[in-house]
């Protein structure tokens, strides 16, 4: 999805980007609110609609009362205000005034804002200059002095408690071995439910969380008793790292603590840079619904993972247009990789310019390798495919190299290594190390029927997340052109989550 402009220029002189449908609707927070904004996304409930240079529109939507909602959106944050009463974030008038302006740019004339507009800019501006940046949701407020010492004192007694917890996981571990792993699955899901309270009294939720995973996995099928042992595995070293953490390298040491649930806060050099949105999606845990927004930075090279949480029937507060370039200064946390990061400041939203750079689906794997010695508890990592096409296997779909294995002139789906009695089946499989299953839980979504379309047995590129469990792909790039040689430049972006 390229964006296109309206001609309107920020206060840094970059063109404000107008995005198009389908970035709007992947702002919304769930179906019922793409639903409601889509019905709002014409002229008929709208008046005194407007646009400025600094990139942000406004309008009045009549609702059922005599009173309009006023709604307006700072699109360079992207922030969002309405005098509805909705707690969704955006709201669908939120999503409405966007759909509007991208359908039909002509009801949105520049003008300078109305009174309620320019006060609630106003605002959000001095609050960005406050906290020296600004957020989705408009900036927090300057905050008073922190007690060092008496922070000191609670992370101390907290580090206790987790110790505690570590060393009364490891001996009920130890008991669960000595007993059988085979026999764990007579004693029910209270036994894990049990231990996992335990780890909540610890104030261990990282580890707790990771007990809760051991009782799902006796009702997971076949071999689940070996499932069962790797996950205990990956336990026992978590325990002994957190136990051993004053020996660990400053790196890995962050690692273990934001893996056993401590807080962490963002501390590392800041970097600028035009950040590529790659996906968006909503994950739910419990009663907290947690955002995740991959973005790539477009001079760094770097991939960063954006969190945001909402809880209380609360969506997420930070939305991102996928398929947008910010222009923005994010701060990494610390850990293994440094993918997490927080958005210290924005500096507005400009065109896209096509996918990042990819890697063929063989070298997927190493990559992957390579970021587990940095965290050996990562579940996966992302990663960008150039030149995949999926395809059906015998377990449900791979996406497998176009270029592998193919001989000159042979046919396609043609291997270098196949024989007359051994017929191909595909343009490359796993026998030839060139191509990578898709996870089970991409196959019931419907993105991946939509990335087959997209696909039409030709080559794109893709982005997903690279696990054990195989590779999820959340964004893909239409072919676009031919290049020489068969390659595609990579047309506009389409998300698949």
């Amino acid at each position: 999805m390229q964006l296109s402009h309206g001609g309107e220029t920020s206060p840094t002189g970059a063109p404000v980007a107008r995005w198009s449908v389908e970035q709007v609707l992947a702002l919304a927070p769930d179906a019922a609110s793409r639903k409601a904004g889509t019905r709002l996304g014409a002229a008929g409930p709208w008046s005194g609609t407007g646009s400025d240079a600094t990139g942000a529109v406004w309008g009045l939507c009549k609702g059922s009362g005599s009173t309009p909602y006023r709604t307006v959106v700072d699109t360079t944050g992207p922030a969002y205000a309405c005098s509805c009463p909705s707690r969704k974030f955006p709201c669908k008038h939120a999503l409405g005034l966007l759909l509007l302006r991208a359908s039909d740019d002509a009801a949105f004339r520049p003008a300078e804002p109305a009174d309620w507009v320019a006060t609630w800019l106003a605002g959000r501006r001095a609050r960005a200059a406050q906290t020296g940046g600004s957020s989705a949701a408009g900036g927090d407020g300057a905050r008073g002095p922190v007690d060092t010492d008496a922070a000191r004192k609670r992370a101390e007694r907290r580090a206790e408690r987790v110790t505690g917890g570590a060393q009364e996981l490891e001996q009920r571990l130890g008991d669960l071995l000595r007993g059988g792993l085979a026999a764990t699955d007579r004693s029910g899901y209270g036994l894990w439910e049990e231990t996992a309270a335990r780890m909540v009294d610890a104030q261990a939720p990282g580890l707790a969380a990771r007990v809760r995973e051991l009782g799902a996995i006796t009702g997971s099928g076949a071999g689940w008793p070996v499932r069962l042992l790797e996950e205990c595995a990956l336990l026992h070293l978590l325990d002994t790292a957190w136990l051993g953490r004053d020996r660990l390298p400053d790196p890995l040491a962050a690692t273990v603590r934001t893996r056993v649930g401590l807080p962490m806060s963002a501390e590392g050099p800041p970097v600028r840079d035009h950040w590529l949105v790659l996906a968006q999606y909503d994950t739910p845990d419990g009663k907290i619904v947690t955002r995740r927004i991959w973005l790539y930075g477009r001079g760094s090279g770097r991939t960063a993972l954006l969190l945001s949480f909402g809880a209380a029937g609360r969506s997420p507060d930070r939305a991102l247009p996928v398929g947008a370039t910010i222009d923005a200064e994010l701060t990494p946390y610390p850990g293994g990789g440094q993918l997490r990061a927080e958005p210290s400041e924005q500096f507005g939203t400009t065109a896209s310019a096509g996918p990042p750079p990819g890697i063929a689906a063989a070298a997927a794997p190493a990559v992957y390798g390579n970021a587990l010695r940095e965290d050996p508890w990562l579940e996966a990592w992302p990663v960008t495919l150039r030149d995949v096409i999926p395809v059906p296997s015998k377990d449900g779909w791979q996406l497998a190299d176009a270029h592998a294995g193919a001989q000159p002139g042979a046919p396609a789906g043609a291997h270098a290594d196949s024989t007359a009695d051994e017929p191909a089946d595909g343009p490359a499989d796993a026998r030839t190390g060139s191509a990578l299953p898709i996870a089970p839980a991409a196959l019931s979504r419907p993105g991946l029927w939509k990335l087959v379309a997209l696909s039409g047995g030709g080559p794109v590129t893709v982005f997903g997340e690279l696990g054990h469990r195989g590779f999820d792909p959340f964004a893909a790039w239409d072919p676009g052109e031919r290049e020489e040689g068969g390659g595609t430049t990579g047309g506009s972006l389409v998300q698949l989550v």
